[in-house]
């Protein structure tokens, strides 16, 4: 995530009152945190036109900050940046990413010390998402997939293509596919992002007996921002998206200009050039 490219908002030092801790007392009695908060934007628009409405108000930032401390309660303080960065970032539509300093300045170590903290960047991301059926009624699954998708925590559908049916990819007879793909905003990691889609397929009772075989929904990350990266469960982008007409239909469809981050080629380009072959 290129964080050069945003105008930064900073909330320095904030105290707050809550109840975080692992032991008993604290979470009884409770103690004091500080917040330090930046907040990633673009503040030309406000600039410009001199409008509170244009940007993020910081004052009520702040007041968001204080609430959610309060109302919350977690034991690490870990867990307490990350549940407070993700409630801001979809409290504020103007707010792309964040970095938040969480500090304990009481910690309870048994030692002097100033404090203990905890600091972290969360950015919102874009992923895009193939979604195929062939067994049932796959309209249905696939009306499913996309509800379950934007139910998730952290996450929204933003677009989401026609419906297209396609003949069987790989070789195995069975019957025609249902296909689309979409985008999704959201703020899981790819893998937590794979592990839900997969949970949603098995929701659908998805098996997987026959590579390339039936199935009632499968999903598959194709992009996620520009990103390249291989794991032993995962390859972002996916390898043979640039080969299934299936995959680059729904996606010229939604994301025509959208460039693949290796082959550097847009979406609108790969199915031109998969369609002359």
């Amino acid at each position: 995530m290129n964080i050069g490219k945003y105008d930064e908002i900073h909330i320095e030092n904030l105290v707050c009152f809550a109840r975080h801790g692992v032991y008993p007392e604290e979470t009884a009695l409770g103690q004091k945190f500080v917040v330090s908060l930046t907040m990633y934007t673009r503040t030309r628009r406000a600039g410009m036109s001199d409008e509170l409405e244009a940007s993020t108000n910081y004052g009520e930032v702040s007041h968001f900050i204080t609430e959610w401390m309060r109302e919350h309660t977690r034991k690490l303080i870990e867990a307490a940046a990350e549940g407070l960065a993700a409630a801001i970032l979809q409290q504020y539509p103007l707010v792309e990413g964040v970095t938040l300093e969480l500090k304990k300045p009481w910690a309870p170590v048994g030692l002097p010390l100033d404090t203990v903290s905890v600091k972290i960047t969360r950015f919102w991301h874009t992923a895009y998402i193939a979604l195929g059926s062939n067994i049932g009624d796959s309209k249905a699954y696939l009306d499913g997939a996309v509800l379950a998708l934007d139910a998730l925590p952290g996450c929204e559908v933003e677009k989401v293509s026609s419906y297209l049916v396609t003949k069987p990819y790989g070789g195995v007879e069975q019957p025609d596919f249902l296909n689309a793909c979409l985008r999704l905003r959201t703020l899981l990691e790819p893998q937590e992002l794979l592990d839900q889609m997969h949970v949603i397929e098995q929701a659908a009772h998805r098996e997987r007996l026959i590579h390339w075989g039936p199935r009632t929904l499968d999903l598959d990350l194709l992009l996620y921002d520009q990103e390249v990266f291989e794991s032993d469960t995962l390859i972002v982008p996916h390898v043979e998206m640039h080969l299934r007409d299936f995959v680059l239909q729904p996606m010229a469809e939604i994301a025509p200009n959208l460039r693949h981050p290796i082959l550097k080629k847009t979406m609108a380009q790969l199915l031109t050039e998969l369609a002359a072959r």
